[in-house]
């Protein structure tokens, strides 16, 4: 199975302006623009625009109070949460980069928010999350390694509550990888997530051109 973001016209150039409008179409305030450049300063891979202002759709649409982030990069996803979660929602965000989520803190408190919103727990993702409750939480962002995807989806969809989203970032950026033997990994643990997400009866599947691509999908009733 392979994701192609292009049109079945062939009019690949008509795509790319109409995912370019997506991208502009809310844009990063004064809070995420200064997270993503120190991202860039940092080698950390952002979260785009397009996704930003989705998981705040998200977060709100669901009234999600209680969140995982897997992946804090420089906490653009970690802000566009707390933005649509109520205020007493808590946002638990899973890093082995202690220095990423010192970023993450940092955006978190220019955009206004309080230190008890916020969660960190440094640790491998894939030690931590069988820790977490089965079916405690209305929402989990998967934006950390590629590779792991699978096993991030699996441990995700035990983590949901019936109608609760897994949103999972850059599932359409391989392309970008110059290391043939990497891409060719990343390429695969995309290909299996997405044909578990598509092929999982349990799920409601949605894949946003948005970004690097956001690939979401509802736990039914």
């Amino acid at each position: 199975m392979t994701v192609a973001l292009t049109d079945p016209t062939g009019e690949a150039g008509t795509t790319e302006r109409l995912r370019a409008r997506s991208e502009q179409f809310t844009g990063d305030d004064e809070v995420l623009a200064a997270a993503r450049e120190r991202a860039t300063e940092h080698g950390i891979v952002p979260i785009g625009p397009g996704a930003c202002a989705a998981l705040t759709f998200l977060a709100s649409a669901t009234r999600a109070r209680s969140v995982v982030e897997i992946g804090s990069g420089a906490g653009l996803g970690t802000v566009s949460l707390l933005r649509g979660m109520p205020r007493e929602g808590l946002l638990t965000s899973i890093d082995c980069e202690a220095p990423h989520q010192g970023l993450a803190r940092q955006a978190c408190v220019e955009a206004g928010f309080a230190p008890g919103r916020v969660r960190m727990i440094t640790g491998r993702a894939l030690e931590v999350l069988p820790r977490l409750s089965d079916a405690g939480y209305d929402l989990v962002l998967v934006d950390a390694l590629t590779v792991e995807y699978p096993r991030y989806l699996e441990e995700a969809v035990r983590l949901l509550r019936p109608g609760g989203v897994v949103a999972l970032d850059n599932v359409l950026w391989t392309g970008r990888v110059n290391d043939p033997v990497r891409r060719e990994a990343i390429s695969s643990a995309l290909r299996e997530t997405v044909r578990a997400v598509r092929t999982d009866e349990r799920l409601a599947p949605l894949l946003l051109p948005v970004s690097d691509g956001l690939l979401c999908a509802s736990l039914l009733p």
